[in-house]
């Protein structure tokens, strides 16, 4: 598989990069979330994370995991195409898809540099967290783009 399509990985090829980042010295930065519809705020958040480090890797929930996480209607977009917006993004080097309601087991294996979510989160809420911070790693809650929210989007759409 080539282009941005080779961005969406096995959580096995995710390993073998990360560890080949670490070998060089390379900073890996990982976020998660469900990011069913892309807009402004998901992308000024990306990068923000971005630039944390050499290599943003998004851990995307499942489709079941969102389901699970906010109700039976959602995800709006199957996991495949929100894996394939977000690989489609230059600042995101790797998309991994996970089943679990929280990426604990995916922390866990990949050990990320640094860990971060956006500022609806503080730090010592963030899933993963002090596994991170044991491992010499840092935890960061970055600022939210104001005025935007998927949920609202939706609402937004449903209102037309």
């Amino acid at each position: 598989m080539s282009g941005y399509l080779a961005k969406i990985m096995t959580p096995q090829a995710a390993l073998a990069q990360s560890q080949a980042l670490k070998g060089q010295q390379g900073v890996l930065v990982m976020t998660n979330g469900c990011f069913d519809l892309l807009h402004p705020g998901h992308l000024r958040y990306l990068e923000q994370a971005r630039s944390l480090g050499d290599h943003l890797l998004v851990a995307l929930n499942s489709d079941s995991s969102v389901r699970r996480l906010k109700g039976p209607k959602r995800p709006v977009r199957p996991e495949r195409e929100r894996a394939e917006m977000l690989a489609g993004l230059e600042m995101v080097n790797s998309v991994v898809i996970f089943p679990e309601d929280t990426p604990l087991n995916l922390i866990e294996l990949l050990q990320p540099d640094i860990l971060v979510k956006g500022g609806d989160w503080s730090p010592e809420t963030i899933v993963g967290g002090p596994e991170t911070l044991a491992r010499g790693g840092q935890v960061r809650s970055l600022t939210l783009a104001p005025g935007y929210s998927t949920t609202n989007l939706i609402a937004r759409i449903m209102n037309l």
